[in-house]
């Protein structure tokens, strides 16, 4: 718990008094916002706005991390660190994207294709390291658990679902194919988590805010996973049957708080107006932070709810252009993605903001809810 509140305050301290000091770094070095002429117009006096900043809470997040577990070098366990590396992997994808854009003065960087090569190897290289490091020892009710960080196993809010069965691409695929079916799952999930994040980052706050909410939720989901961990001896034995097998939760809730610290001290840089973006380097990071979070606490499927906006928001441009092909012209939407369309509806940008971050609260709250609900209906 030290830990926890340690990583979360030094993470939430490095971004809120230096961010200022990347903010003027970054304008030397000439990382400056791009801003596409056929955007809002409203948005064009933001074109020079310092960009890159995720590279400040992704050290802030890691910095935080490491100074939270000084007193104890032996808690930092292979899922906190599985967390921060796809986290910083996807972030260098994303950094790579960024500084082609600041140095071509362009909207584009990467190519599409290049982007999700990219964010493909480094997920690839998560998947297959999850599966290893298995972990043993004797816990609840005096049973031998042993588990990896993550199985490959589809799960909701644990390996099981809500009935007790167990729906596993080993088992289904047999051994040697169900593990590639896993890493391509994986894909999918990281994939559709750093988009998802990154098609979201199109005003001013919006997307950090909401990542508050979505990765903010894993301390609670962590800490509430460690009280009831099948690796805890002294769990009480009425509890026993509905213990999560999950490797190292309190490092999982440790690894979000300083995540979720980081990015309430960069908010308030990042808020309207803006002093800094966080760019593609902070939004493919932060979905990568997400993804991990869930892969390694079992509730992949339950993100859908917790990371609710992240999928909205890329949904109304897949939409969009569906309609647009399907009609030959016409749109749902005055522009995707949909925080855009009420733009030009005429809200004040700041409204649209708080209103989305209302929805990902509630999102996140009833992803949260759905899961301490599974563990009632156990119980009961």
């Amino acid at each position: 718990m030290q830990s926890l509140l340690t990583g979360a305050g030094v993470s939430l301290l490095f971004t809120l008094f230096l961010t200022p000091l990347f903010i003027r770094l970054f304008h030397r070095l000439g990382w400056g916002q791009f801003i596409r002429d056929d955007g809002p117009v409203s948005h064009h006096s933001k074109r020079g706005t310092a960009t890159m900043g995720g590279v400040v809470f992704i050290l802030a997040a890691v910095v935080g991390y490491f100074v939270g577990h000084l007193n104890d070098l032996r808690a930092i366990t292979i899922s906190g660190l599985l967390v921060l590396l796809l986290m910083v992997g996807l972030g260098i994808v994303g950094f790579v994207d960024d500084y082609l854009k600041t140095r071509n003065q362009r909207s584009l960087g990467l190519g599409g294709w290049a982007k999700i090569a990219g964010q493909l190897i480094v997920a690839t290289g998560f998947a297959l390291l999850v599966l290893q490091f298995p972990k043993t020892a004797v816990g609840a009710g005096g049973k031998q658990y042993t588990t990896t960080p993550a199985t490959t196993n589809i799960s909701i809010v644990r390996d099981q679902w809500f009935d007790g069965s167990v729906l596993s691409f080993t088992a289904i695929f047999g051994a040697t194919i169900g593990v590639i079916v896993f890493v391509v799952w994986i894909w999918l999930i990281v994939a559709s988590t750093s988009n998802g994040v990154n098609v979201t980052d199109g005003l001013d706050g919006l997307a950090t805010g909401a990542s508050i909410f979505a990765i903010g939720s894993y301390v609670i989901i962590g800490f509430w996973q460690f009280n009831q961990s099948c690796f805890e001896p002294s769990l009480d034995a009425a509890n026993v049957a509905l213990c999560y097998d999950v490797r190292d939760p309190l490092d999982l809730a440790t690894v979000a708080a300083c995540v979720t610290g980081a990015l309430i001290g960069f908010l308030w840089w990042n808020t309207s107006p803006a002093q800094i973006f966080m760019g593609d380097t902070g939004s493919l990071a932060l979905g990568g932070a997400l993804a991990a979070l869930a892969v390694l606490s079992r509730t992949e499927l339950l993100v859908v709810l917790i990371g609710g906006l992240f999928v909205i928001e890329p949904g109304s441009v897949i939409l969009q252009r569906a309609y647009f092909k399907a009609t030959k012209g016409k749109r749902i939407f005055l522009m995707s993605p949909v925080h855009h369309h009420f733009e030009l509806k005429g809200w004040a940008e700041i409204t649209v903001v708080v209103r989305f971050w209302i929805i990902a609260g509630l999102l996140v709250a009833l992803g949260v809810g759905l899961f301490y609900l599974e563990w009632l209906t156990r119980r009961g």
